[in-house]
């Protein structure tokens, strides 16, 4: 089973690499952005075949390792 985790800022936590961002769109031209926040993704493969169960080992894995739960969300997603 494949679990898919997006980890994000907490809305109120500075994002420099997102203002760095949104600074570089501004100077090649890309008007109207107000604002950028960036994240990552990570794709884990899992042996898990019950979805409950890979839920929660992933979620784990998140409180544990994936996510600085103080500065981050993070949102998980099996397929």
């Amino acid at each position: 089973m494949k679990a898919r985790v997006h980890v994000m800022l907490k809305d109120g936590v500075l994002d420099p690499q997102g203002e760095a961002v949104r600074h570089a769109l501004g100077s090649l031209g890309f008007e109207g952005v107000e604002g950028v926040r960036q994240g990552k993704v990570i794709e884990i493969d899992l042996a898990d075949t019950d979805a409950e169960a890979a839920r929660a080992t992933v979620t784990e894995m998140c409180e544990k390792l994936l996510a600085n739960t103080v500065i981050e969300s993070y949102s998980v997603e099996l397929g």
